[in-house]
């Protein structure tokens, strides 16, 4: 039975008024473009442990500021030690940096990313005690040091762009700053949903690290 054009074979097609034939792929084609498309959806196993590693990171980083965000805002007796608990988070992360880094990095990584989590717990206890105008004052230097995050990240990995860290950065600040507000109010409904949203944005935030990482040392992985 012929399928093609009439008084054509099969698997040809019209260009202009001339049928010419169509080149069927070979088996071995298919094969090798199956395989290359298998190859690219598919994760080493060291990008797969390096994911786990920042998703883990960045879940603990935003449940352990939440956690404390509820012990300011309810004055519990444990914010001390939940301080404690969350200010490790920093140089948990900085080891990561380190194995591909370096000392020097992972320090600075580490001391900006404190900074970044002493100035939220201020914030928030600056909210709570009705002081406006020191928390705008820390507010601020909040988004600078996301910012400079931001800057320095992209300093030392071109595959992570300043501005889409700053955006991503800026978003999770005020997302942060959302759920505390919502905290500080007793809006529970609206804070557990923030924080849903703030829990999948680290996630992200933890695939972008991995991505940054993984293109910059494709031989390592």
């Amino acid at each position: 039975m012929n399928v093609g054009y009439p008084g054509t074979y099969p698997y040809h097609f019209q260009n202009g008024h001339h049928y010419i034939p169509y080149a069927q792929p070979s088996l071995t084609s298919l094969r090798n473009e199956s395989a290359s498309i298998q190859k690219s959806l598919t994760i080493s196993k060291a990008e797969e442990e390096l994911n786990q590693v920042f998703r883990t990171l960045w879940e603990q980083h935003v449940a352990w500021t939440r956690m404390l965000i509820i012990s300011i805002a309810a004055g519990l007796p444990d914010e001390e030690l939940v301080t404690e608990r969350l200010l490790r988070n920093p140089p948990d992360m900085a080891e990561v940096f380190r194995r591909y880094y370096g000392d020097a990095v992972a320090s600075k990584f580490s001391s900006l990313f404190r900074d970044h989590l002493v100035l939220a717990a201020q914030l928030v206890k600056e909210a709570k005690a009705g002081n406006s105008q020191a928390a705008a004052e820390t507010e601020r230097k909040w988004y600078a040091n996301a910012d400079e995050i931001a800057g320095f990240l992209n300093s030392i990995n071109p595959n992570w762009p300043k501005s889409v860290l700053s955006n991503m950065l800026h978003e999770h600040l005020r997302m942060t700053k959302d759920e505390a507000v919502y905290r500080l109010s007793k809006t529970y409904k609206s804070d557990i949903d923030t924080y849903d949203q703030i829990e999948k944005q680290a996630l992200e935030m933890a695939d972008a690290f991995t991505d940054g990482i993984v293109k910059q040392f494709p031989n390592i992985f």
